[in-house]
């Protein structure tokens, strides 16, 4: 049995109560900002903490204490707080608690909805650690989890499944050993009315800031011409009621939660199509994440996309680094090293690459990038 049709149950019990908040997330929620002098984005965390934590304090957003010290900046993190390292839960607890700080100092936190995000919420788990669940243990998780399986097993049997002592034993055990105690619980925590799951619904999945639009996967022709605000809306109606999401947009692989043609396909084929995307949100450049680098943040098609997703997290095992869009010029910190970003110009992806080379301890993977036609795609 997948963890999607494992979780259903718990998925339907959290429907209890959404009328209430249907009308929560039918409030409009801004997804547009103007005159911002500093923007800091970060890429995707996959449930390290402390490294999230090192690139706020890299980029001066939060002290020793991790409180706030941004002022007014505005923080973007481009989404995807879980999966793949242990510590998801302080991940949101962290930038949970910050927006409310940012917000008393001037500054603005814009959590990002990702793939991974949503994916919690709907039951696709197939990157969760047992030890984030372990994250949500408390007294009783023990008898919660056998209840809740054996509740799993009586489903199986009625279906035909599990006839044999041996196949109920090879079940429990594998199932066993990628749910810890915590799972239930955390399956609460992420349905549409806990306490991460109604907040990930609050927050958008595209954001303007400026001349720069914000979203975790890209924007696919399949969407070029839908506004940021109907995408949002979408996808916070789908999570709050999952029998939308088919044929929805939270789940489509061309919506922007998932897409990744701006981050991997070939530029002069994707030419046009960027065009149309600047043009119809009247945007200068499109920071994205999802795809990961592995290697350093990557500007692409001239520096109009920026993808931020560097792995950061310990499952990658990539320095601290983030985007700075401050005033009119745009760097990146990368492992505490200020970097102009590179314009279209013949060489300056080339120079920008050799800068970060400089910043890695060496070896760095910057340096197969070299070996590229100019450095990309």
């Amino acid at each position: 049995m997948s963890d999607h049709s494992c979780i259903s149950r718990i998925t339907r019990r959290s429907l209890i109560g959404a009328a209430a908040a249907t009308a929560v997330s039918a409030q409009p929620v801004q997804d547009d900002w103007q005159g911002v002098a500093r923007i800091v984005a970060v890429g995707d965390v996959h449930g390290d903490k402390d490294a999230f934590a090192a690139v706020l304090r890299m980029a001066g957003l939060i002290d020793d204490s991790e409180r706030w010290s941004g002022g007014q900046t505005h923080l973007v993190q481009i989404g995807d707080i879980p999966a793949r390292a242990p510590q998801s839960r302080q991940a949101y607890d962290l930038l949970m608690r910050l927006e409310p700080e940012a917000a008393a100092a001037g500054g603005r936190v814009h959590p990002i909805i990702g793939n991974h995000d949503a994916g919690l919420m709907y039951g696709d788990l197939r990157s969760v650690l047992p030890e984030e669940y372990a994250e949500f243990r408390e007294p009783g998780s023990e008898e919660r989890l056998e209840k809740f399986y054996q509740d799993e097993v009586a489903a199986l049997r009625k279906a035909g499944q599990l006839a044999t002592a041996e196949a109920a034993a090879n079940h429990r055990k594998d199932w066993m050993e990628m749910h810890a105690p915590g799972f239930v619980e955390h399956r609460a925590a992420f349905s549409a009315n806990g306490k991460y799951g109604s907040w990930i619904r609050r927050n958008n999945s595209i954001v303007r800031i400026n001349r720069t639009l914000f979203v975790h996967g890209g924007i696919s022709p399949k969407y070029v011409r839908v506004p940021r605000t109907d995408l949002n809306n979408a996808i916070r109606r789908e999570l709050l009621d999952p029998s939308k999401l088919p044929p929805g947009v939270t789940t489509d692989t061309q919506g922007p939660l998932w897409y990744r043609g701006l981050a991997e396909e070939n530029e002069a084929k994707l030419e046009l199509h960027l065009s149309a995307v600047l043009r119809f949100h009247g945007v200068d450049r499109i920071v994205i994440g999802h795809t990961v680098t592995r290697t350093a943040i990557l500007p692409r098609f001239g520096g109009r996309v920026v993808n931020i997703d560097i792995g950061l997290s310990r499952f990658f095992g990539r320095p601290p680094a983030c985007l700075v869009l401050d005033g009119a010029a745009g760097y990146v910190l990368h492992a505490g090293v200020k970097i102009l970003l590179p314009g279209a110009g013949p060489g300056e992806r080339q120079n920008y690459l050799r800068k970060v080379i400089a910043a890695d301890k060496p070896p760095s993977p910057v340096e197969k990038l070299l070996q590229e036609p100019n450095g990309q795609k």
